[in-house]
């Protein structure tokens, strides 16, 4: 059911409904301000398994978790140094930022004491995430899929998966997040996406920064 979320004078009980789908471990489908996503509560282990299943992934590709501020990152990491300068000079927006997890989350996800975390830049998603606290989110489409940048698209991808899908428009940026590790003493680049080498320079310098992966 696909849901309009776009104005935020109106949007307050729709997304309350959807923070209470979420709060019972359930799905919902989100924009981003890269792509649309499919996302649960970050701390229902099941939840995420679902979310995994629908779209044809298991635990060795953990979703990233969405958090609503720098403020909350607390909730599910720790972090410092070039990974905290990142945050400042890059959220909200199109930047997911391996950290070191919580135990917990851990956990959760079956990571190795890692998770990728990212604030988005879409006003309707950081919304719902203040209701909700820290969600995992995966891109709402299924693996080896073109990436949803409308609610319709995402709807006709894993729609069915899904108690909700909220409609914020078309993605702005329409384009995957470029994903660094920040776990060690360097930046590495894990993926190249919407932003690239020189933005990412700009802020750690050419020697802070490791791009390995010939993306």
């Amino acid at each position: 059911m696909i849901v309009p979320a776009t104005d935020p004078t109106t949007w307050g009980p729709t997304l309350d409904a959807a923070a209470k789908a979420v709060a019972g471990g359930e799905a919902v489908i989100l924009p981003t301000d890269t792509v649309y996503g499919i996302g649960c509560s970050v701390f229902s282990p099941s939840a995420v398994s679902a979310i995994l299943a629908a779209k044809g992934r298991d635990r060795d590709a953990p979703p990233p978790v969405l958090i609503p501020s720098v403020a909350s990152l607390g909730k599910v990491a720790y972090t410092g140094g070039l990974g905290r300068v990142l945050m400042n000079a890059f959220w909200p927006g199109p930047l997911t930022i391996i950290v070191e997890s919580l135990p917990q989350i851990s956990a959760i996800l079956g990571t190795n004491g890692t998770v990728a975390v990212r604030v988005p830049g879409h006003p309707t998603a950081r919304a719902l995430l203040e209701r909700t606290g820290p969600m995992a989110v995966t891109s709402a489409n299924l693996t080896g899929e073109t990436p949803a940048v409308t609610a319709e698209e995402a709807e006709r991808s894993l729609g069915a998966h899904a108690t909700m899908v909220l409609d914020g428009g078309r993605c702005p940026i329409g384009q995957a997040s470029t994903i660094v590790d920040a776990t060690g003493p360097l930046i590495r680049v894990v993926r190249f996406g919407a932003i690239g080498k020189v933005a990412l320079e700009g802020v750690v310098g050419e020697d802070g920064l490791v791009a390995d992966t010939g993306a």
